[in-house]
């Protein structure tokens, strides 16, 4: 069974981008526009990694990431989550550990690396 990717990113270009390559290597992909769809779409479906953009409207991804480590259920609210950010230098990683996700990624993204961080995450 192909291992679930949501994608949280408001950028069409980097969503279709990360969709793309993530596809060739035959993950099956959904994506959201911001936070709060994630969080949407988390009470319907299960996940294997979320990659979630930090700096999106309606929620963010910092705010996104501590609400769903907040959820009742353990196995959504240890959903590996990667946070792709543009705009590390605001956040340290202790920042992003704090907020509860696993690692980052910084813009623009490298895709060998991409495909490798959510290969060590989704492979058991």
């Amino acid at each position: 069974m192909p291992k679930r990717v949501l994608v949280a990113e408001d950028s069409s270009v980097i969503q279709n981008l990360t969709r793309k390559i993530l596809q060739m290597q035959s993950f099956e992909i959904s994506a959201v526009k911001n936070g709060q769809q994630v969080l949407d779409i988390l009470k319907k479906e299960k996940f294997d990694i979320i990659l979630m953009d930090i700096n999106m409207p309606v929620m963010d991804g910092m705010e996104c990431t501590r609400n769903i480590r907040a959820l009742p259920d353990p196995e959504k609210s240890q959903i590996p989550i990667v946070a792709i950010t543009g705009n590390a230098p605001n956040y340290s990683i202790e920042d992003f550990k704090e907020a509860g996700i696993n690692e980052y990624l910084p813009k623009p993204l490298n895709f060998d690396t991409l495909v490798e961080t959510v290969k060590k995450y989704t492979v058991a």
